[in-house]
């Protein structure tokens, strides 16, 4: 076999076709939505997404993100395809008839918008979804790891010194990653 050709399953499919399936899998993983920006919202809604979270999406742009209210606070929770997945085995955990599913499902993909990027790196935030966190010409993108959040700048501040005093009072840190080794 030469260097550039790939062995093949028994099902003839390449195994650079598995290989690369994984690399995407483990970039939506690996890829972090970090800082701050506030962009400005035309009236249409359109909004530039901050081209490090396009980034941090990688190969999943393609696939726009979803948005859906937070049922924490009053913005928008953002996350990958991916992710949404993930949020969705995490959903089969629970019994499919109980109510503990039916109220997490509904809340969060019954109202969730899987939203384009455009070729120019805008998306376009409903309508409802302004209104709800009341976005007028500006939208703050807050990165928060694995998901990101759109807030009213003005409420962002405060919540942001909200979770600022929050973390002091309580003397919150990160728990310790316990090694298997």
């Amino acid at each position: 076999m030469n260097t550039h050709e790939f062995p093949r399953f028994s099902r003839g499919k390449p195994k650079v076709c598995r290989l690369l399936t994984l690399f995407i899998i483990l970039e939506s993983f690996l890829a972090l939505f970090l800082s701050t920006y506030v962009n400005k919202v035309d009236r249409k809604g359109r909004v530039s997404l901050p081209a490090p979270f396009r980034a941090a999406l990688g190969a999943e742009a393609e696939q726009g993100i979803v948005l859906f209210r937070s049922s924490t606070h009053l913005c928008l929770e953002g996350f990958s395809y991916g992710l949404v997945q993930d949020v969705s085995a995490r959903l089969d955990q629970f019994d499919l008839f109980s109510a503990d599913q039916d109220d997490l499902a509904t809340t969060i993909f019954g109202e969730a918008v899987q939203v384009p990027i455009d070729g120019d790196g805008r998306i376009i935030l409903p309508a409802d979804l302004i209104s709800h966190v009341a976005i007028a010409d500006q939208a703050a993108f807050v990165g928060m790891g694995r998901k990101f959040q759109i807030w009213n700048p003005s409420a962002y501040d405060i919540r942001k010194e909200e979770a600022r005093k929050s973390v002091k009072a309580k003397g919150l840190s990160l728990p310790k990653v316990v090694s298997n080794d």
